[in-house]
């Protein structure tokens, strides 16, 4: 993580400040902290990570031996969140003097020097404890698409796992080490994340991540599949058929066309292939993926009741 500038108001002339605001040259990014203001173009999600990660290090700024935690660590760390978090997350070993403002929510308790760490001169919870206060407190779809990232990134999940079991609050801790047991590195997006959670979640057998898949026309990778059902699974994104979504030289058309002779490809081999999109929701999409299951596996199917139904209000996933 790069440093992030902040500008605290009381410590620099407010009417100043002021003046930068109205002239565009400082933004406003939490009560009391600015910054130079930033470009607004680019993917809407990269701005809107940037700024949560500017009103991270501004809070962490403002509040003396606080150490940034959960979903506000996981930003600071670089990894993937389904959407960046609407508070700051920090972790205190005192009682605060005061209430806390509305965009910070804080925890009371003591940390061990190796559960902590710096990124970017920002005290924060080292990736393994971030990890395991994330599972512990969300909802496991949102954890997990923490976990998935943080996997690929190096993450010690047997030092999350001995954190997670260490904890006092028993509450969710064996949903926590659940999603722990279930995290993938092979994961490259939170929408396939999502299709993977579905599918476990009605206890079908564990699925391959990136399954790669040998024709006569040459090699293709699947995002999930099962090689003993001859079954693709695949979150299909919209964008790569929009023409101009992935800059002037995408071909829309192109990408169409050849994503059908992969198709055809497949089904010559006798592999079904199966896609969902954000739109479906998640019980068509699922519902889609079990018509090509085997009907003695779908009979057998036992779901993992620790593993709740996807959050209905929860939005689309922006992170990559």
């Amino acid at each position: 993580m790069n440093e992030v500038e902040i500008v605290l108001a009381r410590e620099h002339d407010r009417e100043a400040l002021r003046r930068a605001v109205r002239d565009q040259k400082m933004e406003r990014i939490r009560r009391g902290a600015y910054r130079r203001r930033q470009g607004t173009t680019g993917d809407r999600y990269e701005v809107a990570r940037d700024r949560a990660v500017a009103r991270v290090v501004a809070v962490s700024t403002q509040i003396r031996r606080a150490v940034v935690s959960h979903e506000s660590a996981a930003l600071l760390h670089g990894l993937r969140l389904w959407q960046p978090p609407g508070h700051v997350h920090v972790i205190q070993s005192y009682r605060a003097s005061s209430a806390s403002a509305r965009d910070v929510a804080r925890h009371r308790l003591t940390l061990a020097d190796h559960e902590r760490t710096t990124l970017g001169g920002v005290p924060v919870t080292s990736l393994a404890r971030t990890i395991a206060d994330c599972c512990v407190s969300l909802h496991p779809l949102l954890a997990l698409v923490i976990v998935d990232h943080a996997l690929a990134l190096g993450l010690d999940i047997e030092r999350a796992r001995e954190i997670v079991t260490g904890m006092r609050d028993v509450r969710g801790r064996r949903r926590a080490l659940l999603v722990l047991e279930l995290a993938d590195a092979g994961a490259e997006s939170a929408w396939e994340t999502w299709l993977r959670y579905l599918v476990l979640r009605a206890g079908l057998p564990r699925p391959t991540t990136q399954l790669r898949v040998r024709t006569p026309h040459g090699e293709y990778r699947a995002d999930l599949g099962w090689e003993a059902f001859r079954l693709l699974a695949e979150f299909d994104g919209r964008v790569k058929y929009a023409a101009g979504a992935l800059g002037p030289q995408h071909d829309a058309g192109r990408a169409l066309f050849d994503e059908k002779r992969r198709e055809d490809h497949l089904r010559e081999e006798r592999w079904g292939v199966v896609r969902v999109t954000s739109s479906d929701g998640a019980g068509p999409a699922l519902a889609r993926v079990l018509r090509h299951v085997p009907e003695e596996v779908r009979a057998a199917l036992t779901p993992i009741r620790l593993l709740p139904a996807p959050p209905g209000a929860m939005g689309s996933p922006r992170g990559r």
